[in-house]
């Protein structure tokens, strides 16, 4: 076993070769690498990456109520890889584009859900699937009452989007992860968040500071 502590990627990591695969709808690349190993050999490796940039998800949540609000979708790689009817239940969510993490979830999730985002509160960062998809998604959370929602949501039409808007018990969505009728990982991570700290803990925290 050994400690946290590496070296910088700069001293491990030598690019030799950059090929543009695709740039159609996002941007897909080879690059064929020297990485330096622990016991310090050099190993030239190649590897394709989908860059589709970075995005935002944000778990809306009334603790008094202890409820959630979700959406459905249809997503067509989850249909061509097992799901019957390709429609997922989701946190609200979306790709930066250019905007900072708050602004862009605040717009999502009005275009989504229809509710206005009153205090989002950022909670972490992770990669998504970091074996090939270059994307970090900032995980928010925000409380929610009915005054809140000026729409009925849905999302784009233009971007195709077709939303379902779903309230929820939390203790019916974590039910709904054990039986396998919430599949989403972003979603699943929120949700585990939520039940793992508390609603009246995420409500509770000051706006503007991370939740531990």
């Amino acid at each position: 076993m050994s400690g946290a502590a590496t070296a910088p990627a700069g001293e491990r990591v030598r690019i030799i070769e950059e090929r543009l695969l695709s740039d159609d709808w996002y941007v897909l690349k080879k690059t064929t690498f020297e990485y330096r190993c622990r016991d310090g050999r050099w190993q030239q490796q190649s590897r394709e990456t989908y860059d589709r940039g970075n995005g935002a998800v944000l778990l809306l949540f009334n603790a008094d109520r202890a409820t959630v609000v979700l959406t459905r979708q249809f997503r067509f790689p989850a249909y061509v890889n097992g799901c019957p009817d390709g429609l997922l239940i989701e946190a609200c969510a979306g790709l930066l584009d250019g905007e900072d993490p708050t602004t862009c979830i605040c717009r999502e999730a009005e275009e989504e859900t229809g509710f206005v985002v009153r205090a989002p509160r950022k909670v972490f960062e992770a990669y998504m699937s970091p074996g090939s998809v270059t994307e970090k998604l900032h995980f928010f959370v925000a409380e929610y009452d009915m005054h809140d929602q000026v729409s009925a949501g849905g999302g784009e039409v233009t971007e195709g989007e077709d939303i379902e808007v779903i309230e929820i018990l939390l203790a019916d969505a974590l039910q709904m992860i054990a039986i396998g009728a919430i599949q989403d990982g972003k979603t699943i991570m929120l949700l585990q968040h939520a039940a793992i700290v508390g609603l009246d803990r995420l409500r509770d925290k000051e706006p503007g500071k991370r939740l531990a």
